[in-house]
């Protein structure tokens, strides 16, 4: 089974806050107080997730601007940039530099693979002879066989 697959079958309401395998091996107020402090942990962990799907949204319309003007999937300055930036806020906020460069390097790693996808599906859409629309899920392209094909030369050729 695919973990997206198995994903469709998991719930949040399935989740069970008290889950450890401590549970009767340590004294009832050392259980509260590491259960408290996990409740907050999974707070923040909700608030992370909800917060990258959020940003991967806002990549993805990227993506689509990328492929429709033809750009490249990576941009090597902005990344640069990026982890330089990223490092610094994790100086500030006395997080490893190190640990915020590779979570950072893994999003950028994904975000071009997603980049060069949703390229991919242009470039298909475009051979198709119909004019690339952005797919429903807004994660791609499509062909649209109902539009004329966007002429670079005046009419010839398209673009």
């Amino acid at each position: 089974m695919t973990e997206s697959s198995h994903a469709a079958h998991l719930s949040v309401e399935d989740f069970d806050p008290a889950a450890s395998s401590l549970t009767g091996a340590v004294a009832p107020a050392v259980m509260a107080e590491l259960l408290s402090i996990r409740s907050s942990i999974d707070n923040f962990d909700a608030t992370l997730v909800y917060l990258l799907a959020e940003r991967f949204k806002a990549t993805q319309r990227v993506g689509i601007l990328k492929a429709t003007h033809q750009l490249p999937a990576g941009d090597p300055g902005r990344e640069k940039a990026q982890i330089q930036r990223l490092r610094a806020l994790a100086e500030s906020a006395h997080l490893d530099p190190a640990f915020a460069e590779k979570f950072l390097n893994f999003i950028i790693s994904e975000v071009i693979h997603h980049h060069q996808a949703i390229s991919q599906s242009h470039s298909a859409a475009a051979a198709t002879g119909g004019v690339p629309v952005v797919s429903l899920d807004g994660l791609g392209f499509v062909a649209d066989p109902q539009a004329a094909p966007v002429m670079d030369d005046g009419g010839t050729q398209p673009k």
